[in-house]
C-alpha cells in the first residue's frame, strides 16, 4: 500500500473518531444537564480531567513540566470555586426552603386570620341585618303609636267640640230659663192682680214702642249670637271665598275678575239679606199687630221671633235675587257658557249670615266701599299683591264688618299706582255681554212651601 493510501485511511479513522467523540461529548453533555449546573462536577474533575490533560500532555510534547502544574494548579482553583460556589448554592437553596417554609407559615396564619375575619364579618352582618329588621319593627311600632295618637286626638278634638256644643246649648237654656222665669214672674203678677177686689186697669197701646223690663230672648242672646256670627263672617272669608274662587278660576283666567265677583256677590248678598229681613219683619209686624199684648213692645216682640224662627226665611229667593243682580252688574263680567250659580254656597252662605245680623242690638253691616277710594288701615288690609305706597285702591276683595261707625272685622283691598283708570277704561271696552236669561228658573225645594209661610198665615197660634 502506498503512503497515500495509509494516510486516507488514517484520516478516515479519524473522521470516524471524531464523529464518535462528537456523539460522545453530546451524550456527556445530555447526561451533565440532567444534574443542572453544579451535578456530575466530581466526576468530571477525577476522571474527565485527567484524562484530558493526559492526552494533551501526550500529544503536545512540546509542553513543559511547569505548563502542567500550572494547569494542574488551575484546575485545582477551578475546583475550590467550584466547591465554593457549590457550598453558597447549598446554602443558598437552605436559606430559601427556610425562608419558604416562614412565608408558608405566615401565609397559614394569614389565611385564619382572613377566616376568622370573614366570620367575624359574617356574624356582624347577621347581627346588623337583626338590628335592622328589630330598628324597622320599632319604626312601625311608632307609626302605629303615631297614627293611633292621631285618632285619639281627633276623637278628643271632637269631644271637645261636642263639649263646647253642649257648652253653648247650656248657655242658651240658661237663658231660656232666665227668659221663662222672667215670664213666670210677671204671670204670678198678674195673677195676684187679677184676684185682688180693685177693678183692672183698661189697656192702652202706647203710640210709641216702649222697650220692656224684662229682656227677651233675642237680647239675652246677643252678645253671643254676635260672636258667632262675627265668627262666621271670618270663616266665609277663609273657607266660602276660596272655595268659590278655585271654582270661578276654572273658567276665568283674570283673577281680578274673580275677586270682583266674589265681593260683589258678598255685598249684594247683605243687600238683598237687609231688604228681605225689613219685608220679613214688617209682615210679622202686621200679624202680631192684633194679637201682641204684654210688657215688651211690638218691635221686640217681632225681633224675637225671627230670631226663633231664622229657619223661615226663604234664602233661596235672595239667592236668586242676588244672582239677578249680579248678572246686571256693568262691572264684572262671566262667560256665558257657565253661570253664577256657580258661586251659590257663598252667596246662600252670605245670604244667611247678613240675615242674621240684622237681628243683632245694634245690627251688623258691611262697610260702603267704591273703587278709587282712599285707603284706609282700620277698614282694610293690603292684598300681597298691592303697591303699599299707593293711597287710593283699585279694587275690594272683601268687604269691612262694620257696627255703626266701628270696624268689627276688616277687609282686604288691592291698591296700585295708575292702574285704577286703566282698569275703569278696559270695564268699558269690555262690557259684559251674557246670553243668558237674567231670571234664572228658581229650583224649587221641599222646605220651602212648608217652611216659608206667607203674611195671611203667620197666626198668633203660630207665634
Amino acid at each position: 500500500m502506498s503512503c497515500d493510501q495509509n494516510l486516507n485511511r488514517c484520516c478516515e479513522l479519524i473522521e470516524l473518531t471524531a464523529k464518535i467523540q462528537g456523539q460522545l461529548f453530546t451524550i456527556l453533555n445530555l447526561t451533565a444537564a440532567e444534574g443542572g449546573h453544579y451535578g456530575g462536577v466530581d466526576t468530571l474533575k477525577t476522571r474527565l480531567l485527567p484524562w484530558l490533560g493526559t492526552c494533551f500532555s501526550m500529544a503536545r510534547p512540546s509542553v513543559t513540566d511547569d505548563t502542567s502544574l500550572q494547569l494542574m494548579q488551575d484546575s485545582v482553583e477551578k475546583d475550590r470555586r467550584i466547591r465554593e460556589l457549590s457550598l453558597s448554592r447549598e446554602n443558598d437553596m437552605q436559606r430559601m426552603e427556610t425562608e419558604l417554609c416562614s412565608t408558608r407559615l405566615q401565609l397559614d396564619s394569614i389565611r385564619a386570620d382572613l377566616i376568622d375575619t370573614q366570620k367575624e364579618l359574617d356574624e356582624t352582618k347577621n347581627k346588623s341585618a337583626t338590628t335592622l329588621l328589630a330598628t324597622e319593627d320599632e319604626i312601625l311600632q311608632l307609626k302605629a303609636d303615631l297614627h293611633a295618637a292621631h285618632e285619639q286626638m281627633d276623637i278628643y278634638k271632637r269631644q271637645l267640640d261636642a263639649l263646647d256644643d253642649y257648652e253653648r246649648q247650656i248657655q242658651l237654656l240658661r237663658d231660656e230659663v232666665s227668659f221663662l222665669s222672667t215670664e213666670k214672674a210677671l204671670l204670678q203678677e198678674r195673677l195676684v192682680r187679677s184676684r185682688s177686689p180693685s177693678p183692672l186697669p183698661r189697656r192702652s197701646r202706647p203710640s210709641s214702642p216702649i222697650r220692656s223690663e224684662s229682656p227677651t230672648r233675642a237680647q239675652l242672646t246677643n252678645s253671643s249670637r254676635h260672636a258667632r256670627l262675627v265668627s262666621r263672617f271670618s270663616d266665609l272669608y277663609a273657607v266660602e271665598r276660596l272655595e268659590a274662587q278655585s271654582l270661578l278660576r276654572r273658567y276665568i283666567a283674570d283673577l281680578e275678575m274673580v275677586q270682583k265677583i266674589i265681593f260683589i256677590a258678598v255685598v249684594e248678598s247683605f243687600k238683598t239679606a237687609k231688604l228681605a229681613y225689613r219685608q220679613f219683619k214688617l209682615r210679622i209686624r202686621k200679624t202680631l199687630s192684633p194679637s201682641h199684648f204684654g210688657p215688651e213692645s211690638l218691635e221686640d216682640a217681632a225681633v224675637d221671633y225671627i230670631v226663633r224662627n231664622l229657619d223661615l226665611y226663604d234664602i233661596q229667593a235672595s239667592v236668586n235675587d242676588v244672582i239677578n243682580a249680579m248678572n246686571v252688574n256693568p262691572r264684572i263680567s262671566f262667560p256665558p257658557e257657565v253661570d253664577f250659580v256657580l258661586i251659590s254656597t257663598l252667596i246662600r252662605e252670605a245670604c244667611r249670615v247678613a240675615f242674621a245680623m240684622q237681628t243683632l242690638d245694634p245690627p251688623l253691616d258691611l262697610a260702603f266701599a267704591s273703587d278709587g277710594e282712599l285707603f284706609s288701615d282700620s277698614k282694610y288690609r293690603r292684598s300681597y299683591d298691592s303697591e303699599f305706597t299707593a293711597p287710593l285702591v283699585v279694587y275690594h276683595v272683601w268687604p269691612a264688618l262694620v257696627e255703626g261707625d266701628a270696624v268689627i272685622v276688616k277687609g282686604e283691598a288691592v291698591t296700585r299706582r295708575g292702574a285704577l283708570w286703566r282698569s275703569r277704561s278696559r270695564s268699558r271696552r269690555s262690557s259684559p255681554a251674557r246670553s243668558r236669561s237674567l231670571s234664572p228658573t228658581r229650583p224649587s225645594f221641599a222646605y220651602s212651601s212648608k217652611r216659608s209661610l206667607s203674611p195671611g198665615r203667620l197666626t198668633a197660634g203660630r207665634l
